[in-house]
């Protein structure tokens, strides 16, 4: 039974959802640092800490969206709309981990306090209020999106390329608009406030232009941006053979996998109507996970191996 529970108060903190907080690693991956301990470590810290402010903003957001939930063919089944957990209990898990989380934040610096203080609000106001209106409820998801990618900057002293963040933010926004879109489709205005003032054709109109946007953001990026300074033992092999190599735009071979995995997580939303839960389709559909992992294994290999 104690185990049973268990897994509920998983299911409640919606661990699966914590892939979103890999964005903290964004800072010390395309520093080219991501080998050195000393800041891997401290980005480590910082997922962990914004894992723990995520789940309490999806229990608070499961504690004020029960009415809806229940009403929806997925969402009923949460542990809070299901009445597995109760509005106290959850109540209580809030605001444990807010404190914790908090508190482990001010610990690391005050600078990363600040942005994870931001973010806890941005959550609480979102699950407030910004989630009633439509367009300002998937600015304030993509905002989330920014703030854990700032935290990544903080705990490493890195500062990400203004590219590479249109394109985080960019792409956070395209998510957003096409889970919007799938609930809309799937289930109807009954379920989200903010679905009441939706129009699939305007849905489909700020799919378009996110996901064009994330895709002029980095393809500008791999053209603009120099690569990281990172000396391997292939390195001198690669200056002999391609004289200027880590002058030339190699990042943009990596262009053609971004294209292909927002144009199949579209097709995935058109097709199947499976954008509502952004984290299944990453982690289940075969041709967008291999696209994933080409994608990651070639930045590995430019930034770190060649």
């Amino acid at each position: 039974m104690k185990n049973n529970k268990f897994f509920i108060y998983l299911k409640a903190l919606r661990v699966s959802q914590w892939i979103k907080n890999f964005v903290v690693f964004t800072a010390v991956i395309f520093s080219g640092k991501l080998f050195d301990m000393d800041l891997l470590l401290p980005s480590i810290y910082a997922f962990l800490i914004f894992c723990l402010l995520s789940s309490t903003s999806y229990v608070l957001n499961d504690i004020i969206d029960y009415p809806y939930d229940r009403k929806h063919r997925i969402k009923r089944f949460r542990p809070i709309a299901a009445g597995l957990i109760t509005l106290p209990e959850a109540t209580f898990i809030v605001f444990v981990f807010t404190i914790v989380a908090l508190i482990l934040a001010l610990f690391f610096s005050i600078q990363f306090f600040a942005l994870s203080l931001m973010f806890i609000l941005l959550h609480f106001a979102y699950s407030l209020y910004l989630k009633k209106y439509p367009t300002i409820d998937i600015f304030a998801i993509s905002f989330s999106f920014m703030i854990r990618t700032f935290a990544g900057e903080v705990a490493t002293g890195y500062h990400i390329p203004i590219w590479l963040t249109l394109t985080i933010f960019f792409v956070s926004l395209f998510m957003a608009s096409v889970k919007r879109h799938a609930e809309l489709i799937t289930h109807g205005a009954d379920t989200r406030e903010s679905l009441f003032r939706y129009k699939g054709h305007l849905l489909d109109f700020l799919t378009q232009i996110f996901a064009t946007s994330t895709i002029i953001a980095y393809a500008t990026y791999t053209y603009v941006e120099k690569p990281p300074e990172v000396h391997t033992i292939l390195s001198p092999l690669m200056i002999d053979l391609f004289p200027g190599f880590e002058a030339r735009k190699w990042m943009m071979v990596t262009i053609p996998l971004v294209v292909y995995g927002i144009s199949r997580y579209a097709q995935l939303l058109y097709e199947r109507d499976e954008g509502e839960r952004p984290e299944k389709l990453i982690t289940t559909d075969i041709p967008l996970i291999t696209t994933i992992v080409l994608w990651a294994i070639s930045i590995v290999l430019l930034f770190y191996v060649l």
